[in-house]
């Protein structure tokens, strides 16, 4: 089972992917645009990539931002239409998944490795993404879900 992972942004879009046995998570690639809109078409195309590989794709898991106090951000509307948008376009599952520190986590794993910030920002979203998968995959182990 592999599982699909979006870090939305307005102006770029992080992706990561599991592992076939729905274990781990890597990042995969950043897709960019002026706006969330303007990926739209590419971030499709990443899907229908991964939906072509075996195994196919199980489920695609989008990040959610939230204010530390668990109130919404001014983009939390926009991914929650992102969201609405894209489960009527794909047969799998798409489940919603609260980011709240995934880039923080990220930005401290990529400078454990690498100590160019250009560098690292240019990973970031993607790395944030596989944050966010590898939360999503940890959870289902603990207690799996419908």
């Amino acid at each position: 089972m592999r599982v699909l992972a979006f870090d939305l942004g307005a102006r770029r879009t992080g992706v990561a992917i599991s592992d076939a046995s729905g274990t781990l998570a890597r990042p995969l690639e950043v897709v960019q645009g002026p706006s969330l809109k303007a990926q739209w078409a590419a971030l499709l195309g990443v899907i229908s990539r991964v939906q072509a590989e075996d195994p196919a794709l199980a489920a695609i898991v989008v990040g959610v931002p939230h204010r530390l106090d668990g109130t919404a951000t001014d983009f939390t509307p926009k991914a929650l239409d992102f969201i609405e948008r894209l489960s009527r376009r794909v047969p799998v599952p798409v489940v919603p998944l609260d980011e709240r520190l995934t880039s923080v986590e990220a930005e401290a794993l990529l400078a454990e490795h690498e100590s160019d910030w250009r560098r690292r920002k240019a990973r970031l979203d993607a790395a944030a993404a596989a944050v966010l998968l590898q939360e999503y995959l940890d959870s289902r182990t603990r207690a799996p879900l419908a």
